[in-house]
């Protein structure tokens, strides 16, 4: 738990003085597995862990009650402001208009505040009034025990359909398999040519040029790169054996997505959502279903935890296949 001790110190190092101090505080427990960290002006210190919400008090304690919470202000919001920006908004000004920063470490900070707009679209967000710090886990090995499961019998990887509800680990979950894919697993599978379409910065965490996580030896970056763009821009130029690309789900992306199908490309995507049905009802991922484009779909959920494999589910029988063979996923 070293590792995940020294991520949570390097965050906090962004935070403004006095919250820093507080958090630093923490039991070791705690820091272990704090998710999320969101500041609001004029609201609790709010810490998400392990699939709750908690308040901090002031004598560092964790409470449920809003009443003992350390509250924030909006000095501090703006103090941590400018470390995560180094104190040069300007340099951060065309992710600012995304709504968020990467910063080291591969870690998202989400902004809320008043948004501007102007002929292109969004170009700003002023009066900063919440800060939420994603904490970025990098999990190596949690996807060592499936890899058989998304080949055939020649080792070529199958489409494969991640779905899952918010914070449920889908993130964690693709990057070790775009890892394990990219390296090459034992004798169980070959290194393939990667393409990672990462529009929001999470799977990579691209930072100064740099991926902050191992996404493998033969993995190329498109960093804050729209999906429909970056597909049509790997197919062009990168020519991928697999394409990797993170919350699929518009019209255009799926549009791209049968684009590279017909050049020949295999995919790996995540999805929000509870299950087949639920992912059925979305009129846009519909015709990709009926066609059994996805060979292979994986469903998480926190039955037994953040980022439990409830099932992986043939994709043309609809069978279970992992964890109890014969159990099928009634859809359509």
């Amino acid at each position: 738990m070293y590792k995940e001790l020294n991520t949570f110190n390097n965050v906090i190092e962004y935070l403004s003085t006095d919250i820093r101090l507080l958090l630093s505080k923490l039991p070791k427990t705690f820091k272990e597995n704090i998710e999320e960290i969101r500041l609001r002006n004029h609201k609790p210190l709010n810490l998400y862990i392990q699939g709750k919400n908690y308040f901090i008090s002031k004598e560092n304690t964790l409470t449920e009650d809003p009443k003992k919470a350390f509250i924030v202000n909006q000095q501090q919001i703006n103090n941590t402001f400018q470390l995560i920006t180094n104190h040069s908004v300007y340099a951060f000004s065309e992710e600012i208009t995304n709504g968020f920063i990467t910063i080291c470490g591969g870690h998202r900070v989400g902004l809320g505040g008043k948004i501007v707009y102007g002929p292109k679209g969004i170009e700003n967000i002023r009066n900063l009034s919440s800060l939420n710090i994603r904490i970025a886990r990098e999990k190596k090995g949690i996807s060592n025990h499936i890899i058989s499961y998304l080949l055939n019998n020649e080792g070529e990887f199958h489409n494969t359909l991640i779905i899952s509800p918010p914070q449920c680990g889908k993130t964690t979950l693709i990057r070790d398999i775009i890892r394990n894919l990219s390296d090459g697993y034992k004798t169980i599978c070959r290194g393939f040519k990667i393409s990672l379409i990462d529009e929001r910065s999470e799977i990579g965490g691209v930072y100064n040029g740099i991926p902050q996580k191992d996404i493998g030896l033969r993995t190329d970056v498109l960093d804050g790169c729209l999906k429909s763009d970056g597909i049509m821009m790997a197919i062009r130029s990168l020519s991928p054996d697999i394409i990797a690309v993170d919350e699929i789900g518009g019209t255009r992306d799926v549009e791209a997505i049968d684009e590279a199908l017909r050049a020949g490309i295999k995919f790996i995507a995540t999805i929000h959502g509870h299950g087949l049905k639920d992912i059925y009802g979305k009129t846009n991922m519909r015709k990709l279903m009926r066609e059994k484009i996805f060979k292979r779909y994986i469903i998480l959920d926190r039955t037994r935890g953040v980022g439990t494999i409830s099932a992986i589910i043939d994709g043309e029988s609809l069978v279970t296949i992992y964890p109890k063979k014969g159990d099928k996923d009634e859809v359509y």
